[in-house]
C-alpha cells in the first residue's frame, strides 16, 4: 500500500496540471449534473418498524387525510375591551375566519373554537387550530396565502389576530451558517497552527472542492434514489471535517520531510505513502461504519450512510492526489516562514520544483 501511494504521490506532483484538469472537470460534470436534474421529491419523514412510525400509521389510520408530521397552525383570536369573543359580531368574525380556513387549500380541518370549548375564562380570547393534509415545506403558496387572508379579514372585522405554528415556517431560511462558521474557525485555528496562509488554505480549499464534489453528485442521484434534504446535511458534515482531517495528514508530513531535507517532489511522494496510507485506513473505517447503517433496517438511515461514506471517499481521493498536485504548484508556500527564509538564503535549487530531487531522496525512503 505505501509504496502505490508512494507512486501515486510521485505521479500526482509530477503531472500535477492534468490531475487538477481532471478533478475540475469532475466537479464540472457534477455540478451540470445537479443543475439540470429534477428536483428531489420530498417524501417525508418515514421509520418503517419503529413504535413512533407505527403510532403515526395508527393515527393516519383513524383520521384519514390527517399526516403525522403535516403542519399546522394556532390562530388566536381577542376581542376588544371590555367585549367578549363569543358575542354578536366578534363571533360571527371567529367563525367566518374559522370557515374560510377549514376550506383552505392542503387543510384538513379547522376547529371551532366555541364548540371545542378553546376560550379563556374571561371570555375574551378563543384560539383554533388548523391541521393540514401536507407537511410545512410541501404548503403551498395558496394555503398560506388563505391562512393570511382569513387572519386579515379577522382583523378588519375588529379582533386582535395572532396566529403561529409550523404552517408558517417555508423552510427557505439561511442555509450553511454553521458549515461557514465551521470553516472560519478552523481556518483561524490552522493559520495559528501552522503560520502559513498556504499551510492553512490549502486543507480548506481541497475539502471545499470535495464537498461540492460530493453535494452536486448527491443532488445529481437525489430524484431517481429518493434522496431527502438530511442526506445532503450529513455529507456535507462528514466531508468537511474528514476532507480537512485528510489533507491536513499530507501536508504536515509534507512539511516533515522537507525539514529534513528532501526535495519537493520526493517529499510529496512520501508524504502520500505515509501520510496517505494512514488516511486510507482511517477513511476505510469511516465508510465501513455509515455503510453500517444499513444494517438497522431503516431506508432513510441507510441512503444517508451510503452517501456520506461517498463523500468520504472523495475525501480520500483528493487527499491522495489533489493534495500532491497542488504542492507541486507552491512546493515552498506550505512550510514555515523560517524554513522558508532558510531555502532563500541557502541554495536556490530546492526552491524550485524538485525534477531531480528523486534521486537525492529515495535512499531514505527506501
Amino acid at each position: 500500500m505505501a509504496i502505490f501511494l508512494h507512486r501515486v504521490g510521485r505521479i500526482a506532483f509530477r503531472h500535477r496540471w492534468y490531475v487538477v484538469l481532471v478533478w475540475a472537470a469532475v466537479l464540472a460534470l457534477a455540478g451540470f449534473g445537479a443543475l439540470s436534474a429534477p428536483k428531489a421529491s420530498d417524501e417525508g419523514f418515514s421509520m418503517p418498524g419503529i413504535e413512533s412510525q407505527k403510532a403515526f400509521d395508527l393515527m393516519e389510520q383513524r383520521f384519514p387525510g390527517t399526516a403525522a408530521d403535516g403542519a399546522s397552525a394556532r390562530v388566536v383570536f381577542v376581542a376588544p375591551d371590555g367585549e367578549r369573543i363569543d358575542a354578536g359580531g366578534n363571533r360571527r368574525a371567529v367563525e367566518a375566519a374559522v370557515a374560510s380556513l377549514a376550506e383552505g387549500p392542503q387543510a384538513v380541518s379547522a376547529s371551532d373554537p366555541f364548540r371545542a370549548k378553546a376560550l379563556s375564562q374571561d371570555g375574551r380570547t378563543a384560539y383554533a387550530t388548523v391541521t393540514y393534509e401536507a407537511g410545512p415545506k410541501d404548503l403551498t403558496a395558496a394555503a398560506r396565502d388563505r391562512l393570511k387572508g382569513a387572519v386579515e379579514d379577522a382583523r378588519g372585522a375588529g379582533l386582535t389576530v395572532e396566529v403561529g405554528g409550523k404552517a408558517l415556517d417555508e423552510g427557505g431560511g439561511p442555509g450553511g451558517t454553521a458549515e461557514a462558521t465551521g470553516v472560519a474557525v478552523a481556518a483561524l485555528v490552522l493559520l495559528v497552527t501552522f503560520g502559513s496562509l498556504a499551510a492553512a488554505g490549502l486543507p480548506l480549499l481541497t475539502a471545499l472542492i470535495g464537498v461540492g464534489v460530493s453535494l452536486a453528485s448527491i443532488l445529481t442521484l437525489a430524484h431517481a434514489l429518493h434522496l431527502s434534504a438530511t442526506t445532503s446535511i450529513l455529507a456535507m458534515m462528514l466531508g468537511l471535517a474528514v476532507g480537512i482531517d485528510y489533507a491536513l495528514f499530507v501536508v504536515s508530513r509534507y512539511r516533515e520531510e522537507r525539514s529534513r531535507g528532501h526535495e519537493p517532489r520526493e517529499a510529496a511522494a512520501v508524504a502520500a505513502g505515509t501520510a496517505g496510507s494512514a488516511v486510507v485506513f482511517a477513511g476505510l473505517t469511516v465508510v465501513i461504519a455509515l455503510a453500517g447503517l444499513s444494517v438497522v433496517g431503516i431506508p432513510m438511515l441507510t441512503k444517508m450512510g451510503l452517501a456520506a461514506s461517498g463523500a468520504v471517499t472523495v475525501a480520500v481521493l483528493i487527499a491522495l492526489t489533489l493534495v500532491p498536485a497542488l504542492l507541486g504548484f507552491w512546493p515552498n508556500a506550505v512550510l514555515t516562514r523560517r524554513a522558508r527564509a532558510g531555502r532563500a538564503g541557502g541554495t536556490g535549487g530546492t526552491g524550485g520544483t524538485g525534477g531531480t530531487g528523486g534521486t537525492g531522496g529515495t535512499g531514505g525512503t527506501g
